[in-house]
């Protein structure tokens, strides 16, 4: 059976995909398309930020199996926020050391579902030789203790002292390697991490030691957050060269896609952004909110966590929360660059768009008088289409401002470590992160919007889900196609 390679690709945008190829500056994202077939509609979850897209690809479900819900979070367990990396500014706000350790160690370790699966899992557990290059998921069956390799690796290791569970091969940064390759991360810096990956990546191919690795390229959302999305093509072009060089140590392209299945995806698209939302700003009065500057965690009644071009909003006052909630959702509503609010009311699923109306909808149990979305899922709906420029014509919802967006969103509010309330921004805008961040005169995501939920898929030599069709591509179709590739359902 040929090997396969999932290479991610952060924040590919389709568009982005045609010009590098129009420029010939992506031979092996050129060859992998006229061997298979591209995507220009594979559509990110909500919020499209990639903490939650990366868990759906490598688990092949939504956050409300896997329980990543955001870049930023708070955890009610623990009565305090989550931070994965928005900015280093937003990391010293909230901790440094308590950033890395939630990065590197709980979001698999403790925060991410230990009933979703990865693709390392079920592929470790078929006998499949795993390898996997530094991914924000990594959670396998394979036991790596903290490299010692190199004097900087040597002084993390004050920090970082525990081993961790990954695929047979596994390559985090320069903190965890099974193997010495001389290929250096400066501990993830970006800029550094593609050609890491491709180093490493390189290495295992010349070297015959896995049938699966995921080569993960996340640079060029670095690219795009500073220059803009329509800046990717320089950045697409530097991922698809360590595509090239895995191939080429594989014996060549041509070789390498005959003894290669291959997956090539975005976790989300990019958007331009103009200006910013002040979500801190809007509850300042009247609110006791949690956080540096704010109220102690005993006394807070709100948790605010910006995510880019989205948001989630916690009401931490349990007894509260019933009349907190229709509170959070008027004031935001009146938020300049707030596009669509959504919440639970009972039931239902309630989106509002402040100028359009107000959809209710609810995962259908009676398809008598339901709708069903691009993909066959079955929905109740009421109210204003108008929420999401929606359609029904035969039976079938169309939102194509906003693609996926009941299952997409019905995921969000069901995730157990989800917030009450969640936003997400208009076109132009961005909440910025806790330390101030923001991404203006740039790109960023994370928005149900179809601008930076749309990212691109390239593949051959797997076959796509039976769904497959316009408007029915997900990200957490990835998974279940390498899965199915060796034989594993």
């Amino acid at each position: 059976m040929p090997r396969a390679l999932l290479a991610v690709i952060d924040g590919m945008k389709p568009s982005m995909v045609h010009r590098a190829i129009e420029r010939g500056e992506a031979p092996a994202l050129e060859a992998i398309i006229e061997r298979g077939a591209f995507v220009d509609e594979l559509c990110a979850a909500f919020p499209s930020v990639t903490p939650v897209c990366a868990t759906a690809i490598a688990t092949g479900t939504l956050q409300d199996r896997h329980h990543i819900a955001g870049m930023n979070w708070w955890k009610r367990d623990e009565r305090r926020y989550v931070e994965y990396g928005s900015s280093f500014r937003a990391a010293r706000k909230l901790g440094i050391a308590k950033q890395l350790t939630d990065t590197v160690y709980n979001l698999n370790g403790s925060h991410l579902n230990p009933e979703a699966l990865t693709v390392y899992e079920q592929l470790d557990d078929a006998g499949v030789r795993t390898a996997g290059t530094t991914y924000l998921v990594y959670r396998g069956r394979h036991e790596h203790g903290v490299s010692r390799e190199t004097a900087l690796t040597r002084l993390a290791g004050q920090l970082f002292r525990k081993p961790v569970l990954g695929p047979r091969e596994l390559f985090y940064a320069d903190i965890f390697a099974s193997r010495q390759t001389g290929c250096r991360s400066q501990m993830g810096l970006p800029g550094i991490r593609d050609q890491h990956s491709g180093c490493v990546g390189a290495w295992l191919a010349a070297r015959d030691l896995y049938d699966f690795m995921l080569l993960s390229l996340p640079d060029n959302d670095t690219h795009s957050h500073k220059n803009g999305p329509h800046a990717q093509a320089t950045s697409i072009a530097a991922a698809d060269a360590q595509i090239m060089r895995v191939a080429e140590a594989a014996g060549g392209l041509q070789r390498f896609l005959d003894t290669h299945a291959v997956v090539v995806c975005a976790d989300h698209s990019h958007a331009a952004v103009e200006r910013t939302i002040d979500l801190r700003g809007a509850f300042a009065e009247g609110w006791a909110i949690a956080g540096p500057g704010g109220a102690t965690v005993e006394e807070a009644e709100l948790a605010l966590c910006p995510n880019q071009r989205a948001a989630m909003v916690y009401a931490l006052v349990e007894e509260a929360r019933d009349a907190t909630v229709p509170k959070v959702v008027a004031t935001a509503a009146a938020l300049p660059g707030v596009d669509v609010i959504a919440y639970r009311d009972g039931e239902d699923g309630v989106l509002q768009a402040p100028d359009r109306g107000t959809l209710r909808f609810r995962a259908a149990t009676d398809v008598a008088g339901a709708v069903r979305d691009a993909r066959g899922n079955a929905w109740t709906v009421s109210g204003d289409l108008s929420a999401l420029n929606a359609s029904v014509s035969d039976g079938t919802f169309d939102a194509p401002d906003y693609p996926d967006a009941l299952r997409r969103v019905w995921a969000a509010l069901s995730c157990a470590t989800s917030g009450d309330v969640l936003l997400s921004a208009a076109p132009g805008y961005e909440f910025p992160d806790w330390g101030g961040g923001h991404h203006v005169g740039g790109g960023s995501h994370g928005s149900l919007h179809r601008s930076d939920s749309l990212g691109a898929l390239a593949y051959c030599g797997v076959e796509p889900p039976a769904h497959a069709g316009p408007g029915a591509w997900s990200i957490s179709d990835v998974a279940p196609m390498v899965l199915a590739h060796f034989g594993v359902r």
